[in-house]
């Protein structure tokens, strides 16, 4: 068997420890043709952590990328351009990955030419305490191929059994090449914050190429959730995380769903985490209720403004930054 070459892209912000357990556990893999591409978003590391990434970087163990601005899906634009391999995986800065972690995601594509992506298990650490470990389910309900309200039914962490699925989990994640190149998609830099749903919505444009995402087990990781660095770094109590939440729900919605779907899509998404009914089980608080609310329209007409701007800025501020630094580069 010839295992396709796999780059490995790994986007970090403000992570330390847990970015360093992360690509040891990388480097141990037993795989024949793999790159690691660490795009690095910190502005000034520790002094262990600095020293170690520079060790790597020249010892050609890692590509080390270094950016003066932070945007999750502007990171994985950025590494797609430099990624050599026939695969790319994006991994989080916090992950512990087992012996064939590799393997288990690139035998995919050589089984099944349809798939275009794979979505990997996440043994998601917070979850799996809330569910004490035991919850298990083979497949998925209907309901989780619905873009209406799949959202919420798309259970990544306790699945055992391999299928199709809607989308994917950004921290354990893999596509062909042939998905960015030959049908020239990218990640939405519009996608603010936290950058929640930013590969939902890469994934619904993923299925109008034709491809299948494929949920597969066996290609599962430990996702610790780190309290700070990554998406964690803007608290989910604070103003801004509540602003981006929102807005990037909608901003999916609107780009990408029918009329029916997008409003069973906000209705679920305000019975949720606005009134806080299952399975958000937020506080029911009057007052808490009704600053979930005032987000909630906020950001849906903040989205309408994205959209509206779009007729004349794609927002792909980075990529637009990143492509001029080439050109110039290229005439040198």
């Amino acid at each position: 068997m010839t295992w396709p070459s796999l780059s490995v892209i790994v986007p970090t912000y403000n992570r330390e420890d847990a970015l360093r357990d992360s690509l040891a556990d990388i480097l141990k893999q037993d795989y024949p043709d793999f790159e690691v591409l660490v795009i690095d978003q910190t502005a000034e590391h520790r002094s262990e952590t600095q020293t170690y990434l520079e060790h790597l970087a020249d010892s050609q163990q890692i590509r080390w990328f270094r950016v003066n601005w932070a945007s999750l899906p502007g990171a994985r634009n950025y590494a797609v351009r430099r990624a050599r391999g026939e695969l790319i995986l994006f991994l989080d800065d916090d992950v512990q990955l087992p012996d064939g972690f590799l393997q288990a995601h690139a035998k995919n594509y050589l089984e099944k030419p349809e798939i275009g992506a794979i979505a990997g298990r996440v043994f998601d650490r917070m979850k799996l305490t809330d569910s004490g470990g035991t919850l298990t389910l083979e497949d998925l309900p209907p309901e989780a191929m619905d873009p209406g309200i799949a959202w919420y039914y798309i259970d990544l962490v306790h699945t055992t059994k391999a299928q199709q699925v809607l989308s994917v989990r950004g921290c354990n994640m893999s596509f062909r090449r042939d998905i960015f190149d030959k049908h020239g998609l990218y990640f939405d830099e519009r996608f603010q914050g936290s950058a929640v749903r930013e590969e939902s919505d890469f994934c619904l444009r993923l299925r109008k190429t034709g491809y299948k995402i494929w949920y597969d087990p066996d290609a599962h990781l430990v996702h610790l959730g780190e309290e700070t660095g990554g998406c964690h770094d803007i608290s989910t109590r604070s103003l801004q995380y509540q602003f981006t939440f929102y807005h990037n729900h909608f901003l999916m919605g609107l780009k990408n769903l029918t009329p029916g779907e997008c409003s069973r899509f906000f209705a679920k998404l305000f019975d949720c985490h606005v009134l806080g009914h299952p399975p958000c089980n937020k506080s029911p608080s009057p007052t808490k209720t009704l600053v979930r609310g005032w987000f909630y329209f906020l950001g849906f007409f903040n989205a309408l403004n994205t959209l509206a701007r779009s007729s004349w800025n794609d927002g792909q501020i980075y990529s637009q930054k990143d492509e001029l630094y080439r050109a110039i580069e290229r005439q040198k």
